[in-house]
């Protein structure tokens, strides 16, 4: 045997721990990558959730909202967190019951481009409308005869806060709605209502914002 021999066989044994303590390490690795993921996505935050369905234009305020846990990850900053809140902010798009509220979907009430107003719809809305539909809001004249001109659209895109419909025979079938309004319309709204034209509510095109 070569004086050699040694040498090879010593340098083979080094390299074979150091294979072998390379799979550790990368073992180790693998396990702690897979602890992290796992971990990340059980940590959790608050948040707030619509309690109900707030439509655009509408005050929010803070039983509109409920605290949630959830995770979000790297998305949690899109989210409006309890930390966040502040008095006197309005929606400025609708939020079904239950969502998430993004915190782009409220802002200062000075920033807002719509009001809501109280009209009667002189025939009822379709059961299926409610809070956050879309719906056009009809007007037809008051003439100097007692007789009414033909109806035209006086919104195109009201927004329901709530409805309260009366089913009396001597109510007619009559409706009450709260609609946000865009505030370049509101003025025609207030002349339809102290004219005493007749106003009626139907569903818009497509039904909800």
């Amino acid at each position: 045997m070569s004086s050699a021999d040694p040498v090879r066989s010593s340098r083979r044994a080094f390299w074979g721990d150091a294979r072998f303590l390379l799979g550790i390490l990368l073992i180790v690795t693998s396990v702690a990558g897979v602890w992290f993921v796992v971990s990340a996505a059980r940590q959790t935050a608050p948040a707030f959730a619509a309690s109900r369905t707030i439509v655009a234009g509408q005050p929010v305020a803070a039983d509109d909202l409920r605290t949630v846990d959830v995770s979000l990850g790297s998305l949690g900053d899109a989210y409006l967190a309890p930390a966040a809140w502040t008095d006197g902010l309005v929606a400025t798009r609708t939020i079904p019951a239950g969502e998430l509220v993004p915190a782009d979907a409220l802002g200062p009430s000075d920033r807002l481009r719509t009001t809501s107003l109280v009209v009667e719809s002189s025939v009822d809305v379709p059961a299926s409308v409610g809070a956050g539909d879309v719906v056009e809001v009809w007007s037809a004249p008051l003439q100097d005869a007692g007789a009414y001109d033909d109806p035209r659209i006086l919104v195109a895109d009201a927004v329901v806060v709530s409805v309260e419909r009366d089913e009396s025979m001597m109510g007619g079938g009559s409706a009450r709605l709260e609609v946000v309004v865009p505030r370049a319309d509101v003025a025609a709204v207030l002349a339809a209502l102290s004219n005493g034209s007749a106003l009626s509510v139907v569903p818009a095109v497509g039904g909800a914002p």
